[in-house]
């Protein structure tokens, strides 16, 4: 359950960091369709992060 929680935490705070640098890459005026489909990406893992975390608090 300690590496679920690891995941969910590291999760949130890659997406922080990815969505920083989307408002960095928009203020600039630079491209960020690529910085959005990856921020995409790290969404969706972190919903199977979460799933995967409650599955295992539930199962406890």
């Amino acid at each position: 359950m300690e590496m679920a929680e690891r995941h969910v935490r590291e999760g949130a705070e890659r997406i922080a960091r990815q969505r920083a640098l989307i408002d960095r890459l928009a203020e600039r005026g630079l491209p960020i369709y690529d910085a959005v489909v990856m921020l995409q990406a790290f969404e969706a893992a972190q919903r199977e992060h979460i799933a995967h975390l409650q599955l295992l608090r539930n199962s406890a």
